[in-house]
């Protein structure tokens, strides 16, 4: 059962709520992809996944872990035809989860990662209207840059509906950030155009309109969504706001870039397996 450690009230959260939250906290550990939580929630809705959501993000604040913003999710329709949903969604982003531009993502780190190219927004004031509108998105913004999401599932072979994907953060795994900002009066985020490419081979194109018609508008739902529950954006906040284009399967040795137009390029690679010598190498 949920104790007060867990970061809400212990009569809050249902045993079944506990359950498919330490199910995907144990893949994590492990390294072990688990089945899918939503038979465990018996049919709950989205609001059950989003408490599954919240005990394991509570669980890592706890821990020691640093939230740094959020990330949206299935706001492309390319990845909402992959998933098989019709909605976005949206998790937690920690400061552990962050790569540098050109880094190497170690061999084990994720499970089963994909890659997506997206804008991310960082936010100079706060956003607590539950009614956000575009203008208030656009007061708060400081800048724009280019950014590379790599999403990651404790659930074997991605069999997720929405309700798994919500309770698994929004299936986050890591995130890449361009190194040069971009201020909005300099870039207009709907017509901007992307291109990602693995090993120098384009694997996923897409433009800021893919982006539920402009990351602004993603950015405007998750506010709105976030200050309806009382947790709203707050300055210094880092927003991914979705990928323009289908996400791509990463394996050892890739490596992938992303240019998207008006912010710049972002990179990041995937390390080789490490191959074992043979005993009579001498090494």
């Amino acid at each position: 059962m949920p104790t007060e450690s867990d970061g809400v009230r212990a009569d809050a959260v249902s045993p079944a709520v506990v359950k498919a939250a330490d199910l995907l906290a144990e893949a994590t550990r492990t390294g072990v992809v688990c089945p899918p939580v939503r038979d465990l929630l018996d049919g709950g809705g989205l609001e059950t996944a989003y408490a599954v959501q919240q005990l394991n993000v509570r669980r890592g604040v706890d821990a020691g872990r640093r939230i740094v913003g959020r990330k949206i999710g299935l706001t492309s329709p390319a990845v909402q035809r992959q998933l098989g949903v019709d909605q976005p969604d949206f998790g937690a982003l920690f400061a552990d989860m962050a790569v540098p531009d050109g880094g190497e993502v170690p061999v084990g780190r994720l499970l089963q990662p994909k890659v997506e190219a997206e804008v991310a927004l960082v936010l100079g004031r706060d956003l607590p209207e539950r009614e956000c509108t575009i203008v208030d998105v656009l007061r708060a913004v400081d800048f724009a840059l280019p950014a590379l999401e790599i999403v990651d599932s404790r659930v074997r072979n991605w069999d997720i509906s929405l309700v798994d994907t919500v309770a698994d953060n929004a299936s986050c795994g890591l995130y890449v950030l361009g190194a040069t900002p971009v201020p909005l009066t300099a870039v207009d985020l709907r017509t901007v155009t992307m291109t990602m490419t693995r090993g120098g081979e384009t694997v996923s194109e897409g433009t800021g309109a893919d982006c539920l018609g402009s990351p602004l508008t993603a950015a405007v739902w998750l506010a709105s969504a976030l200050a309806q529950r009382g947790d709203p954006l707050r300055a210094g906040d880092l927003v991914l706001t979705g990928a323009l284009g289908p996400m791509t399967p990463a394996a050892p040795g890739d490596a992938f870039e992303a240019h998207i137009s008006d912010l710049g390029s972002v990179r990041v690679r995937f390390a080789e397996e490490a191959t074992e010598t043979s005993e009579g190498d001498g090494k």
